[in-house]
């Protein structure tokens, strides 16, 4: 799983009939090392009601598409819930 900062929505008009209804965010992972966001980013459906700012965990691959209501939706990252805090040991 991926932790990760929304820091984007993606509208797509046209796209795959299976995806109609989804809402997608731009997700840029974090670093545990020093919670910095790194510069890639990735689009992930939304499945927990996720906003601009949210700190997320993200599920990628097989796992992502099993967290949709339809598996055979085509995702391959899916935010699974909203982080409320992270603790890191720093030893």
């Amino acid at each position: 799983m991926i932790v990760g900062k929304v820091v984007g929505s993606l509208w797509a008009t046209r796209k795959d009939n299976k995806l109609n209804g989804l809402t997608f965010l731009v997700v840029k992972p974090i670093t545990h090392e020093d919670g910095a966001v790194s510069r890639d980013s990735i689009v992930a459906a939304d499945n927990a009601g996720a906003g601009i700012g949210d700190t997320v965990l993200v599920t990628t691959g097989s796992a992502a598409r099993a967290s949709m209501s339809n598996s055979d939706v085509p995702v391959d990252a899916v935010i699974v819930g909203i982080v409320d805090s992270i603790e890191v040991s720093h030893d």
